[in-house]
């Protein structure tokens, strides 16, 4: 009953921040991960109020679609923002290094990770969530494949990054 109980808060929990949040492509991974594509001014003006102490964003506030003082509107509420920029085309095991890094500053906070569309947010968490974590790659990659099918170089480096940490999984 005990358990039946945790597991209800759990998927309450994780339900009350899917509904708070206009963002793509939004997974909520646990109470205090979630990733998403990029999310709306407003919707950034109410993650103070949902909890989150930390946004890690992957992409350059040059971008085009990206909220541009997304940066002023989460220190206002005394939200940790970090930018990692990374080429798309080129992704490296330095760049999942530097989020593994910006991950591990913010520990204990519930963190927002997002891009524009929820592509390198969630392959990001994956690896993260299978390195760091070390839950189980099968369970792990389910909120990346209901995003997307990476290409080509997503792909090596995703493999490349898992076997370089003695990982072994191929998910495609």
């Amino acid at each position: 009953m005990r358990r039946r109980l945790l597991l209800a808060a759990f998927a309450f929990a994780a339900g009350a921040s899917a509904a708070d949040l206009a963002a793509p492509n939004m997974n909520v991974v646990s109470p205090t991960l979630v990733t998403a594509g990029q999310p709306t001014a407003a919707a950034l003006a109410s993650l103070g109020a949902q909890g989150f102490g930390a946004v890690i964003f992957f992409a350059p506030p040059t971008e085009r679609g990206v909220v541009k003082e997304e940066e002023e509107i989460l220190a206002r509420q005394g939200i940790a923002f970090v930018t990692l920029k990374l080429d798309f085309e080129r992704p490296t095991e330095r760049d999942y290094d530097a989020f593994a890094a910006a991950m591990a500053a913010q520990a204990g906070k519930k963190v927002l990770v997002h891009c524009q569309i929820n592509l390198q947010a969630s392959s990001m968490v994956f690896l993260h969530r299978v390195i760091v974590g070390k839950e189980d790659p099968d369970a792990a990659y389910q909120p990346v494949a209901r995003v997307w099918s990476p290409p080509a170089a997503w792909k090596r480096f995703i493999a490349g990054t898992l076997r370089s940490r003695g990982v072994s999984f191929e998910p495609y």
